[in-house]
């Protein structure tokens, strides 16, 4: 087998040259060299490329209008910021409050708000079911202790009259053999 794997670290969109199509046309295959620690089949000659230049300066928004408005906008962002941040931090310490103003951070406030309330409903409804669970396991277990009991009357019925059952016999069959018995 021939050595032609490409190890180059990726991604693979910082390069100024098109990897993959450089790497088709010399029948390499490209690995990310900072997904895999293996060399394995790397190939001994492998292209050479250039990275892109990364601008050192921050982006700088450029807006139709005067600097004050740009100004304006930028306070009104950092306040729109600051309300979500509030609404966050509320969040983090379990209780959160409406926000005076911005539209996110109030849209952010009463989608969380309508959260916590349909998890509120859940946890009602979930209680209402465990308790009418435990109701119904109860009502179960006194059914079962009075079919025992009836069970034990139509044994006690049957041994009182000399009649042969079966130790497992069901409830019905019991019956059956007790309907059965002559009349006294």
């Amino acid at each position: 087998m021939t050595d032609n794997i490409w190890y180059l670290p990726g991604p693979f969109h910082r390069y100024e040259d098109d990897v993959k199509a450089i790497a088709n046309k010399a029948g390499l295959i490209i690995i990310d060299a900072n997904v895999t620690e293996s060399r394995e089949g790397e190939a001994d000659k492998v292209p050479e490329v250039t990275l892109k230049e990364v601008a050192s300066q921050p982006a700088v928004i450029v807006a139709g209008g005067d600097q004050s408005e740009l100004e304006d906008l930028v306070g009104k962002l950092r306040i729109e910021s600051d309300m979500v941040r509030g609404v966050i931090d509320g969040l983090d310490a379990g209780e959160i409050e409406k926000p005076e103003c911005g539209e996110l951070a109030i849209r952010l406030y009463h989608a969380l708000d309508h959260i916590r309330t349909k998890v509120d409903e859940l946890a009602t409804s979930r209680d209402s079911l465990a308790s009418e669970n435990e109701k119904l396991r109860g009502e179960i277990e006194s059914l079962k202790a009075g079919e025992v009991q009836e069970v034990e009357a139509l044994k006690a019925k049957l041994e009182a009259a000399g009649v042969t059952y079966r130790a497992n016999a069901s409830k019905e069959s019991l019956e059956r053999l007790v309907a059965e018995m002559p009349k006294a």
